[in-house]
């Protein structure tokens, strides 16, 4: 009878084990469990928020690099357009100098088969034409010669290439003779004026 009791333990205690586990939900545990469920649908939804929304931040920075590239181009472009215009629009008035060049040198040709004498000065007269028209359309594009003889000496303006001493009566330091003309655009200097320069009368002519 012992040895009976002590095989339906083990079963007795089994039986208790599933009587536990299906035993029916406290209402704390179930209330426990539907707020982790409830917890981890937000988070799921959160993510796929965020991912949605990382989705959208990514397609805009991609869309707005290619624009800022396409706006890259077209500035690129535009500039190009620009600097062929500028050319086009400088170049344009110096054909018509070097129309009035040709119609001098054909009149010089002319002229000499008549009259040599004449020749010279048909093409002087030609070209001191040419040389005024193209001083005229100098100036119309802003460009403006350098003051430089009698002037006192400026490096910002001036390229001093030797000294004489000064003669009498000139202050040194000033511009005494002109090499190469200067030129300006506005402020902006498009060539160094070439000059010599009055030394104080011991002083020593520098090349």
């Amino acid at each position: 009878m012992t040895h009976m009791s002590e095989e339906m333990k083990p079963a007795a205690d089994a039986e208790q084990v599933n009587e536990t586990e299906n035993a029916p939900a406290t209402p704390e545990a179930e209330t426990a469990a539907s707020e982790m469920s409830l917890e981890e649908n937000d988070l799921v939804a959160r993510i796929e928020q965020l991912e949605a929304e990382l989705a959208q931040v990514q397609d805009k920075f991609l869309r707005t690099a290619a624009e800022l590239q396409n706006y890259r181009r077209r500035v690129e472009q535009e500039k190009r357009q620009l600097l062929e215009m500028g050319k086009a629009l400088a170049i344009r008035p110096l054909l018509e100098v070097l129309d009035d060049l040709e119609r001098s040198l054909e009149a010089a040709r002319q002229a000499e088969e008549q009259d040599p004498g004449a020749a010279y000065h048909k093409l002087r007269e030609g070209v001191e034409l040419v040389h005024q028209k193209f001083l005229d359309e100098l100036a119309r594009l802003g460009v403006q010669p350098i003051e430089a003889v009698g002037q006192p000496f400026d490096p910002t303006v001036h390229e001093a290439m030797m000294q004489q001493p000064a003669p009498e009566g000139v202050t040194p330091g000033t511009v005494l003779q002109e090499m190469q003309k200067g030129y300006r655009m506005g402020e902006r200097i498009l060539r160094h004026s070439r000059v010599v320069v009055a030394a104080p009368p011991n002083g020593d002519s520098q090349a």
